[in-house]
């Protein structure tokens, strides 16, 4: 009998995809590579902002379903925390998060990423306020 159940449930592409070497996986041209981030949204963007109106521009590409990493850093404390409240409320829309990487950097990810591990602070690490950085967030 050459028809097996499995001949009939399964594609020859997939098997051939499963014995696919990682070699091949990995050989992807810097440029094709570019253009699958471009088509599917994977991409991971470095931003710091200057000003809040530079908060849309986080947003889009939160829905462009792209990671983004805020540097706050060069905006007064005031214009962080309203950065970070609008961000809380489009994340909450997307069904994405946030998490914190360090002091005035935040982690903003669309829901299709799924961010592993946690960052933990100077302070939870047994250092006292003292040796922390000075900075009202």
């Amino acid at each position: 009998m050459g028809f097996s159940l499995k001949d009939w449930l399964t594609d020859k592409g997939e098997e051939e995809n499963v014995n696919a070497s990682e070699d091949d996986f990995y050989s992807v041209s810097s440029e094709d590579a570019l253009k699958e981030a471009d088509r599917t949204g994977n991409k991971m963007i470095l931003l710091e902002p200057r000003a809040y109106s530079e908060s849309q521009q986080i947003a889009d590409h939160l829905k462009s379903r792209n990671s983004v990493v805020v540097n706050l850093k060069r905006v007064t404390s005031d214009q962080a925390k309203r950065i970070i409240d609008f961000l809380s409320g489009c994340i909450y829309a997307i069904g994405g998060s946030m998490q914190k990487i360090g002091v005035g950097i935040y982690l903003c990810t669309p829901k299709n990423v799924n961010v592993q591990g946690k960052i933990t602070e100077e302070n939870e690490k047994g250092k006292t306020d003292k040796d922390s950085e000075d900075i009202d967030w």
